[in-house]
């Protein structure tokens, strides 16, 4: 069996009973006890992060994976000391401006969930413009969740929802799974088959919890900034060796 494949029941997911590893979902966790662990601010940890995201996005096309999504700046980290709040949204400009012609080069297409429009005015440009400029490319999507939050996503589906009964586009009693799906942030694209958390933690944080109703849970003690294409690989084996059931049996 390769690396993206895990058997499942026939029946369970195609008729041939593997199934693909499309989309791997990454909660980025452990620059903080990195950095802490070498005596260094907690923005050397975030910068060595980026690099990880480097060697990622760099392996996962060439692993077979076609969307990889990055939990890089969530809802609840409005919270955390305004230094670094600060230090994290100057690194995501940084990446912007370094990383994009690359990453175009590359044929990967950028795409953004949760509320990133409520980012500061230079940066929601940068990323719009990230998004046009890669739009047609097809060898990798690289989703990027940033002020993103599981349960507020699904507070604006319902909200999306209630104002189209409202107006009379959709019939309450309509409202299905599809009809939720359509609202989400991730609306065209395919659920996670992955959701991987390094640093040992065994929490979901908000992250991707409509989307991750049959993921695959994979946590490593590798902290973020230590991730490689080696640990990406042993992520992926152990995600061949489980069995999809997907409700069936």
């Amino acid at each position: 069996m390769s690396l993206a494949a895990a058997t499942v029941p026939t029946g369970a997911a195609g008729a041939d009973g593997d199934v693909a590893l499309r989309h791997l979902a990454v909660i980025m966790d452990g620059n903080g006890r990195w950095a802490q662990a070498r005596r260094l601010p907690r923005v050397a940890g975030h910068r060595a992060g980026i690099e990880a995201v480097r060697r990622v996005v760099e392996a996962a096309p060439v692993l077979g994976i076609e969307v990889l999504t990055l939990y890089a700046f969530s809802a609840e980290n409005w919270k955390r000391p305004a230094d670094e709040v600060a230090d994290l949204m100057g690194l995501l400009r940084h990446y912007i401006r370094s990383e994009i012609k690359e990453l175009h080069r590359n044929g990967v297409r950028l795409q953004f969930i949760g509320d990133w429009r409520a980012l500061k005015p230079d940066i929601v440009a940068m990323l719009d413009d990230a998004r046009a400029l890669t739009a047609g490319n097809d060898r990798l999507t690289l989703v990027v969740a940033l002020n993103y939050g599981g349960q507020q996503e699904l507070v604006r589906a319902a909200r999306a929802l209630a104002a189209d009964v409202a107006a009379g586009v959709l019939a309450a009693d309509a409202i299905d799974d599809a009809a939720i799906d359509a609202r989400l942030d991730t609306a065209g694209l395919p659920p996670p088959d992955i959701v991987l958390r390094t640093s040992g933690e065994m929490r979901l944080s908000n992250f991707l919890l409509w989307q991750s109703a049959y993921a695959e849970f994979v946590v490593t003690e590798t902290l973020w900034p230590d991730f490689d294409r080696a640990a990406l690989e042993s992520a992926l084996a152990e995600f061949a060796t489980r069995v999809r059931r997907f409700g069936g049996r």
